[in-house]
């Protein structure tokens, strides 16, 4: 009998809204670390097009959702989005190469353990 991975739950913010990413629970914190990364670092861009990010707020262990209209994404599908939102940026000062770098080490990291996950 084959165990269910533990799974970890980042929420963000933006505004008003709440979103739940379903995490690895092993990688959770990277990606908060990530997005407080992130937010940090995005005002120094000088893009006249940058992404609005949400602000990593909390992780929790289990998560029962009570409004439907509420969804939680799938973590490797969260960071491919931010990796194509960050990779679309036209930025000419600020060393965007390092910020993408984070994004897709990150995203290679997912891909590995779901491919172990699906071998398993």
């Amino acid at each position: 009998m084959r165990l269910m991975p533990k799974m970890r739950y980042v929420i963000l913010q933006k505004n008003a809204d709440l979103f739940f990413v379903e995490m690895p629970a092993d990688y959770a914190y990277q990606l908060s670390a990530l997005n407080l990364r992130l937010n940090k670092e995005i005002d120094k861009l000088t893009a006249s097009v940058v992404p609005e990010l949400p602000l990593a707020v909390a992780e929790c262990d289990q998560l029962d959702l009570l409004q439907e209209h509420l969804q939680i994404q799938d973590g490797l599908a969260y960071i491919n989005e931010l990796e194509q939102s960050f990779a679309s940026i036209d930025e000419q000062s600020y060393p965007l190469i390092a910020l993408l770098t984070e994004i897709r080490a990150l995203q290679a990291q997912l891909e590995q353990w779901y491919e172990e996950e699906a071998e398993g």
